[in-house]
């Protein structure tokens, strides 16, 4: 056998052994390329790449913006932010039935448009709106379903993580095109949720929502303005070249911050639990990212992305074909990998192939992330899933049946995502950012 072919062989065969036992990804990750590397070279050459790839694996600027918007997400929640966008959308949603439902769905997507961060989404909006669901009569496991589905709008719509590290895996794609370019599929995605919601809603007789009064239009729209003013601060100063990713990840703390002061909603000792509570999370993104760095040693040395992308263009060279294919291994590879290690890994791996496809990698950079963060709500593994029946109080099995035919309707916008370009497109190009 090639030496190449057996180290790849070493490399996923080792990785995806160690998943099954129940070893951590970075683990994983770490062990794996090591052992590839050996294969491929001397010991000594492996230990190297080992050291210099953790190094170097987190050796950027840019990855500040990981714990920075971890840590403006979590004073948001602790800061009534999230409870005055759940107070806005039961204004927006409150004409149509099972108006609480519908105000979580966009809740979620207003909240991960701030913060970013899905299972915070899920925690701090689907907490707020439970004990009233619960009082009004609706299903636990149909709310577990539209909470667990609408949380992941926020890591496509910006400000992303995920598409912070899609730019930086993908070899420096614009991030201030990847984040305009998220906001009409996150649309897209809020809307896939609402659609199945509603016809659930119809089926089971859910009444609407108390209609407001103008003044409480007006009210909750002005308590929440301040919040989604964060959005045009960041989103605009990053387009307009006045600060980084990373410096908006910073604005978003301080404004966030500032906001929650005025509103007089957080203590000392608030921000104390905040930065605690953000330790874990960074800590195991960051590990990840540093061992991945040897990863990309591995690939490289060993040529692995080119193998990989000749197989797949072997297959078929129907472009097609070949889209359709490559999503649904992500959408496999989703039910049991999480979105951050699978798009570290395959991001490098594919690109390759979506350039020799011809595609922009902007609009690829939407698909990936769209695709694996449908992941995190499939079973088996889907983790926002066990987050929402928590917060319900139900058994994992019941949120089955409710949240499969929105997954179908998710697949089929990420089709739509995938075969119409511009959707991911239109918005980057009207600011001049692609082609």
């Amino acid at each position: 056998m090639d030496a190449a072919v057996f180290s790849a062989a070493v490399l996923f065969g080792t990785f995806f052994i160690m998943l099954f036992l129940g070893f951590p990804v970075a683990f994983g990750i770490g062990l794996a390329s090591i052992l590839a590397l050996w294969c491929f070279a001397d010991w000594e050459l492996a230990l190297n790449a080992a050291a210099q790839g953790l190094a170097t694996g987190v050796d950027g600027f840019t990855f500040l913006a990981i714990p920075l918007f971890v840590i403006a997400g979590g004073i948001m929640n602790r800061g009534s932010i999230a409870l005055r966008l759940i107070n806005l959308t039961k204004v927006i949603a409150a004409p149509l039935p099972g108006a609480l439902a519908h105000a979580n769905i966009i809740a979620n997507t207003l909240f991960g448009a701030l913060a970013g961060i899905a299972s915070a989404a899920a925690m701090a909006v689907g907490g707020t709106i439970q004990p009233h669901a619960k009082k009004e009569g609706y299903h636990s496991s149909f709310m577990a379903a539209v909470n667990a589905a609408s949380a992941p709008s926020g890591l496509v719509i910006p400000p992303s993580a995920s598409l912070i590290l899609f730019s930086l895996y993908s070899g420096g794609t614009s991030i201030a095109a990847l984040f305009l370019a998220g906001y009409l599929p996150g649309i897209l995605w809020c809307l896939s949720v609402m659609i199945p919601a509603l016809y659930f809603t119809y089926k089971h007789k859910y009444t609407k929502g108390t209609l407001p009064s103008f003044k409480d239009i007006l009210h909750a729209a002005w308590q929440a303005i301040p919040s989604l003013l964060l959005i045009i601060v960041i989103i605009s100063g990053i387009v307009g070249g006045i600060f980084t990713a990373t410096e908006a990840a910073g604005m978003a703390v301080l404004f966030s911050f500032l906001l929650s002061c005025l509103y007089r909603e957080i203590t000392l000792k608030d921000m104390l639990q905040v930065f605690i509570d953000s330790i874990v999370p960074t800590v195991i993104c960051i590990f990840l990212v540093a061992t991945s760095g040897i990863m990309g040693w591995a690939l490289s040395y060993i040529s692995i992305p080119t193998m990989i992308s000749d197989f797949i263009l072997s297959v078929s060279n129907n472009k097609i074909v070949l889209l359709i294919l490559i999503n649904l291994m992500l959408l496999l590879i989703g039910t049991f990998l999480d979105l951050t290690p699978a798009l570290i890994i395959f991001t490098p791996i594919l690109m390759p192939v979506f350039r020799m496809l011809g595609l922009d990698p902007v609009h690829v950079g939407i698909m990936l992330v769209f695709n694996l963060s449908i992941g995190l709500i499939t079973p088996p593994v889907g983790t926002l899933l066990f987050v929402a029946c928590s917060i319900e109080n139900i058994p994992f099995q019941k949120i089955i049946r409710p949240i499969l035919p929105i997954i179908g309707m998710l697949i089929f916008s990420l089709m739509l995502i995938t075969f119409v370009p511009d959707i991911s497109l239109a918005v980057p190009r009207m600011f001049g950012l692609v082609p």
